[in-house]
């Protein structure tokens, strides 16, 4: 061997003598005991648990690789490294730190909260292992958050601190900038309709007096995505069945303050329709289904129209117990004529029956008090609209939190359902106690102890005590909802009420009644309900201090004590989604109450109250209302008594004039009310522009209108009408509701009473 050989034969062996073996390069071995190194915070038992190795294995230098690849799948370590000793596998690992805090600064716009959400979704939350790779989504995410609040200019900052035993602390800066703004939406390409037409149905726009509130000038591509859609339904809706929408552009200043959104489009032309069929296995006769068809030959095509045609004759598929009825329009295009045959293909599939009506989590109530409710019986057809008022029904009840009703379909059998009804229950009783203030009252203390749901029987149980300077009223009440099984529900009621109406700024006297009575109430609909009432009353009326002329000739007439027998029948319906604050829906309630002849005092009164609510949009409602009042005496009593008589001014009629002060006045020139009643009023309604408060607070634009009248010697004179405007706010606080009102009196007379800022806490405004 010559030199040059000998030398390169002494480098391999060096280089081979010094070159480590790699950790994962283990001959092969039978693993007699597994011994885990540098773990600090995890567990011995959780690494056991994703190691594929167990005592007594044998592994090979291939299997390494895989069981260094399922430790690292577990994100807990950085390093993984295998060695052995004789028989002993080591498994050396290097914990990822744990991120033991997560704080975030300097946004406004965004609550903390819902921004370590954000964050938890993407994988990154106190207590959780760090993971490098996530540190570069934080702000990609952070970002798209305030993208869609318009914030194009904000920056985020990420910064990792390392702490003690192997933690991290993560510190995230975020600089919101200014909001950027819709500065002009440019449509292209539209011929028949105008621009102006066109955005009126958008709900993004450029800024106008009302952004503040709506914030309909902030860029969101959710909201660009729904007017689009609303853009193309617009155009189907007018017959335009080729409208197709180009391109949409979106562009942002380099301030990024400023945006302008440009959406071209392909109107068309216009589709009559021509013919209209209906096809398949109608279950039913011809003439049935033709009225759920609101189409008519010759008319512009609007797929709304064909839409909710395609709904209602599936809803009474339903109805007649075919569950699962597919109905489908199909369109027949003649481009050449411009017009379109629609043809209505039914397929009702088999016809539904309902097995079981099962009910649960009614811990507390009683099976009878959920099944009476339901509208779908069991072993009837299935009806999708009885299901439905069957839910609406128990909700309406008021016991429960929650309402759940699923329609699974029975095993191994194609023509049957049950009807799973799951509630939550609320607590069935409840303790009050409360402070509030009026001005018109003064302090107003109230308690009340009641159970809507007394022993899960549905009956109501109630007492209640209210005192202010003006009121004292202690009540019992009881109300049996189902007296009979048809729905027909009976209560009694006791009630002591002490006025002072002086104390009320009006005429001066007082009165002690005691009022016992029963109730029917008889429902005629879904939401109709009929209400007759009896009650026995017994009234002392005292004259105040300097009483007027009106007044003593009222106690000589009709004497100071009496008791009467009044008979009531009233009509109300209730459509409202809310009874606190509606959005939509209305009420409507007729009264009169009559007292039997031969009664101490013979009197009779009629009443009419009209609300209705109409939303203008997602966030306006107009509200309209108008009251109307008028009673009388008869027989041997002269005048109605003053205690009965309508009043008009403040919070709950004409806002703006002192409370009860409208109208006629007596002898001393105090309010002594009136025999009939006018008021009305406009408002449109909308929430606080803070998005924690939105459901919490309403506010309100109005205009009132009313005043009483005394008819019994006079004529209404129109002219007397008093009219306000202003702005009004309500909050459902936890302490109570409070109701304020900024109203203008806009034609008041130099003897009327105003009071521009009128408010009320504690009692419903």
């Amino acid at each position: 061997m010559n030199k040059i050989s000998r030398y390169s034969l002494f480098v391999l062996l060096l280089l081979c003598a010094i070159t480590p073996t790699p950790p994962y390069a283990l001959e092969s071995m039978e693993v007699t005991d597994i011994r885990i190194e540098g773990l600090q915070r995890i567990s011995a038992g959780t690494v056991f648990n994703y190691l594929p190795v167990r005592i007594g294995q044998r592994i090979t230098p291939e299997d390494t690789a895989g069981i260094i690849r399922e430790l690292y799948k577990t994100g807990f370590f950085k390093d993984v490294r295998l060695e052995r000793e004789g028989g002993v596998l080591i498994v050396s690992v290097s914990e990822r730190p744990a991120i033991a805090k997560i704080e975030i600064s300097g946004n406004k716009s965004l609550e903390t909260d819902q921004l370590l959400t954000s964050l938890k979704d993407i994988g990154l939350a106190e207590g959780r292992v760090l993971n490098r790779f996530l540190l570069d989504q934080i702000e990609q995410e952070l970002q798209r958050l305030f993208y869609n609040l318009g914030k194009y200019a904000v920056e985020v900052k990420t910064e990792v601190v390392p702490l003690e035993r192997n933690r991290v602390a993560i510190t995230i800066d975020v600089r919101e900038g200014v909001t950027a703004r819709i500065k002009k939406i440019n449509i292209v390409g539209n011929q028949a309709i105008d621009e102006e037409e066109l955005l009126d149905q958008f709900e993004l726009s450029s800024p106008n007096f009302l952004s503040f509130i709506s914030k309909n000038d902030q860029y969101s591509k959710q909201k660009l995505s729904g007017d689009l859609e609303k853009l193309r339904s617009y155009y189907l809706d007018r017959g335009f069945i080729n409208f197709k929408i180009n391109s949409t552009q979106v562009t942002i200043t380099p301030n990024k303050q400023d945006i302008y959104i440009t959406i071209n489009l392909t109107e068309g032309s216009v589709y009559t329709i021509r013919d209209i069929k209906l096809t398949g296995e109608l279950a039913a006769q011809p003439e049935e289904f033709y009225p759920l068809i609101r189409l008519k030959r010759g008319t512009e095509f609007s797929r709304k129209l064909v839409l909710e045609s395609t709904e209602r004759v599936t809803e009474m598929l339903g109805d007649l117990g075919y569950a699962f009825a597919n109905v489908n329009s199909i369109p027949d295009i003649d481009e050449a004529s411009k017009e379109i045959d629609i043809t209505f293909f039914v397929d009702p599939g088999k016809r539904v029956y309902v097995r079981r009506v099962n009910m649960g989590g009614n811990n507390e109530t009683r099976d009878e008090v959920l099944r009476r409710e339901m509208r779908q019986m069991e072993s009837a057809w299935f009806s999708a609209a009885q299901v439905k008022e069957s839910k609406k029904r128990l909700q309406r009840l008021d016991y429960f939190e929650e309402v759940h009703v699923e329609t699974p379909a029975v095993p191994g059998s194609t023509d049957q359902v049950d009807v799973n009804v799951r509630v939550t229950e609320k607590p069935m009783g409840s303790l009050g106690a409360g402070i509030g203030f009026s001005q018109s009252q003064g302090a107003i203390f109230n308690a009340s102890i009641s159970q809507n749901n007394f022993l899960g029987t549905g009956k109501r149980v109630s007492a209640a005590l209210n005192t202010s300077s003006a009121n004292t009223i202690y009540s019992l009440a009881y109300t049996n909802p189902y007296y009979t099984v048809d729905g027909i529900s009976r209560g009694f009621n006791l009630s002591y009420k002490a006025t002072d109406f002086e104390e009320v700024d009006t005429a001066r006297y007082l009165i002690d009644s005691f009022v016992a009575g029963v109730n029917f109430g008889l429902p005629t609909s879904e939401t109709d309900r009929l209400l007759f009432t009896l009650d026995l009353d017994s009234t002392t009326f005292k004259l105040g201090d300097d009483p007027s002329v009106e007044l003593k000739e009222y106690q000589d007439e009709n004497g100071r004590d009496s008791i009467s027998l009044n008979a009531g029948l009233s009509w109300s319906h209730d459509s409202r989604d809310s009874a606190l604050m509606p959005t939509e829906g209305g009420y409507q309630r007729v009264a009169g109450s009559v007292s039997i002849p031969g009664s101490d005092l013979e009197y009779y009164k009629f009443t009419y109250t009209n609300k209705y609510y109409i939303p203008l949009s997602n966030t306006f409602t107009l509200a309209l209302e108008g009251d109307f009042g008028y009673g009388d005496s008869y027989g041997s009593t002269t005048k109605l008594p003053p205690w009965e008589n309508f009043f008009a001014g403040g919070r709950k009629t004409v806002r703006g004039f002192k409370d009860f002060s409208l109208g006629p006045r007596d002898s001393q020139d105090e309010p002594l009310g009136g025999n009939l009643k006018l008021t009305g009023n406009i408002e449109v309604l909308f929430p606080a522009p803070f998005k924690l408060m939105e459901k919490s607070i309403r506010l309100g634009l109005f205009v009132d209108a009313g005043n009483v009248y005394d008819i019994t010697d006079t004529s209404v004179e129109l002219g007397e009408i008093r009219y306000s405007t202003g702005v009004s706010g309500f909050w459902l606080s936890p302490f109570g509701a409070f109701g304020i009102s900024f109203g203008i009196p806009l034609n008041a007379e130099s003897d009327d009473e105003t009071e521009i800022f009128q408010f009320a806490f504690g009692s419903a405004f």
